[in-house]
């Protein structure tokens, strides 16, 4: 039993997507949990969603307007910075939420004092009875790379026990303002992809948990705004891979870690790239790749 109901502050992005988002705020008429802010953080849209959005009849809502897009680390740290809650609730746009989410994930904090981060079971909205996400692997210190645990699975309730994991997942993580002051913000750096990665390690050296409950639910429409593919998502999902290695791998693992991406990584981006003849997808890269050549990989944050 929850003792009290600290104030949360919802925080989600939107940029040119106006109608995904306000699905997403009808979904949260339906919360049980009645102390909450909502804080849109609207990233230079084309199209300024204010009027429609707090207009909408959308509880507790407000609009932050940027002149230009901050990416998903600074736009999230924008919000943060301008929320009042004793828990931000970091969650995408294009996500819809359950009755009871929130009041579950409050309470796992309520019963662990070391817990800093609490993520929910998250589901695809197109076909709610598969799994996106109950936790991340470790990524592995030579690859660069991990998994998402149950990802593409019937959800029979086999990962409904309640544990720890390595990574939070950017789409819905609940985030207590004690770790905020104590380990900062997402590095701004990243901009997209690899952020909760590098955000979660940092946690966790801090001495906090990153906890999966599964009792909590949402469900995630993914990559409405990057596509499955684009070469913008290329670029990052290169970019921030290396970027990660070398802010949370020693001298040792990053030198392996470099060998594997010469020798196997670029090969094989080359090989599929070419075949497909996506020559945007190719370049953008090695343009991911070279920019840590000349970026500090030390952030702001």
């Amino acid at each position: 039993m929850m003792k009290d109901y600290p104030l949360i502050s919802i925080i989600t992005l939107n940029w040119n997507q106006t109608d995904i988002t306000c699905q997403f705020l009808e979904s949260t008429k339906n919360l049980q949990y009645k102390n909450y802010e909502i804080l849109v953080c609207d990233m230079g849209s084309e199209i300024d969603p204010t009027e429609r959005i707090e207009s909408g009849g959308y509880p507790n809502t407000k609009v932050l307007r940027s002149e230009k897009n901050l990416g998903f680390t600074g736009g999230n740290n924008w919000g943060m910075r301008n929320a009042a809650g004793d828990y931000f609730f970091i969650v995408n746009n294009d996500t819809e939420v359950t009755p009871d989410l929130l009041n579950i994930l409050v309470e796992t904090f309520e019963n662990d004092a070391a817990a800093g981060v609490v993520c929910p079971k998250i589901l695809f909205y197109h076909t709610p009875g598969v799994i996106q996400y109950t936790g991340f692997t470790e990524i592995n210190v030579f690859t660069g790379r991990n998994g998402s645990i149950g990802w593409g699975e019937q959800d029979r309730g086999q990962h409904d026990q309640l544990k720890e994991t390595f990574y939070a997942h950017g789409a819905a993580m609940l985030v207590s303002k004690k770790v905020v002051e104590k380990v900062g913000m997402f590095a701004e750096k990243f901009f997209i992809y690899y952020e909760e990665m590098d955000w979660s390690a940092r946690i966790r050296r801090a001495g906090f948990k990153i906890i999966v409950q599964p009792r909590a639910t949402i469900l995630h429409k993914e990559s409405v705004t990057m596509g499955k593919e684009s070469a913008v998502k290329v670029y990052y999902h290169t970019r921030n891979r290396i970027l990660y290695m070398r802010r949370n791998s020693n001298g040792f693992q990053f030198t392996c870690f470099t060998l594997f991406f010469i020798f196997f990584s670029v090969p094989k981006s080359v090989f599929k790239y070419t075949r497909g003849r996506q020559f945007e997808h190719l370049k953008s890269f090695f343009r991911g790749a070279f920019w840590n050549l000349t970026t500090s990989k030390s952030s702001p944050v």
